[in-house]
């Protein structure tokens, strides 16, 4: 059987000084995608759209860092701790997606108590971009040949031919598909019930972290320690974002109720 053979130069344009890898392309495009949609949303509610200049640079700086130290710290702490000084080189590669959500969540009760918007409703809105984010993302994952999917037989099976010759699941490209979706999904709920606070954010929650964890399914293992469960790391990360994006969209409903009530 044949399968596609993905050979592609991780790096996009390099002429000497200058080097630009796709990775960094679709990370820069997945912030110019979710400036747009916030931009959007901004206008449509009668917000400053300037105010979202200062957010961008909360969202990167929180994004990087959190990703980053998630990666270290959660996926293979043992080798960082002996050796903190490679938590810095970024430049190495290692980010991880849900430090990247902690990080965001962090970074958003910061500039709230800084810009005085109310936390939740920051949440609802900031969440929606950061699915459309998420996918480009996994499309430079996929341009770097990294976080591999499990060996497979299927016809759409790819070969990573710099990093083997073993057909594997495109499980970044399922994922990218999933994230798209809950981008799409999200964006509709936000224009029929944004102002039910908390329930947007909640449906983000459940909806991106379920693909989280059923593409971990497809994944070879990422952390350099085993759980002892029969869950991988990701998965078990992914369990409490969902849980509270249950509760979140329970009390959203609940707290909605009463007003309409009252």
């Amino acid at each position: 059987m044949q399968h596609f053979i993905w050979n592609i130069d991780p790096i996009f344009i390099d002429i000497g000084f200058l080097k630009i890898r796709w990775y960094g392309l679709m990370f820069a495009l997945g912030f110019v995608g979710s400036f747009q949609t916030m931009q959007w949303m901004y206008q449509r509610e009668g917000k400053n759209v300037e105010e979202l200049d200062t957010l961008l640079w909360y969202m990167v700086i929180a994004t990087v860092l959190g990703a980053r130290l998630g990666h270290t710290l959660l996926y293979d702490p043992g080798f960082y701790l002996a050796h903190p000084l490679k938590i810095l080189a970024i430049w190495e590669g290692g980010l991880a997606s849900h430090g990247a959500a902690l990080g965001i969540i962090l970074a958003l009760y910061l500039y709230q108590r800084k810009y005085g918007d109310g936390y939740l409703w920051l949440l609802d809105r900031v969440s929606i971009p950061t699915a459309l984010a998420g996918a480009l993302i996994r499309i430079g994952n996929f341009f770097n040949s990294e976080i591999l999917g499990l060996p497979t037989q299927e016809p759409w099976g790819v070969i990573f031919s710099r990093i083997d010759f073993v057909p594997r699941h495109p499980v970044q490209l399922y994922e990218a598909f999933c994230y798209l979706l809950v981008y799409g999904i999200c964006l509709q709920i936000y224009k029929k019930y944004h102002h039910k606070s908390g329930f947007a954010f909640g449906c983000y929650l459940c909806l991106a972290f379920s693909a989280r964890f059923a593409m971990e399914y497809f994944k070879t293992e990422q952390a350099m320690y085993d759980t002892g469960l029969a869950l991988t790391t990701g998965q078990v990360l992914s369990l409490p974002f969902f849980l509270v994006g249950v509760v979140l969209i329970g009390w959203s409903l609940k707290n909605h109720s009463r007003k309409a009530a009252a």
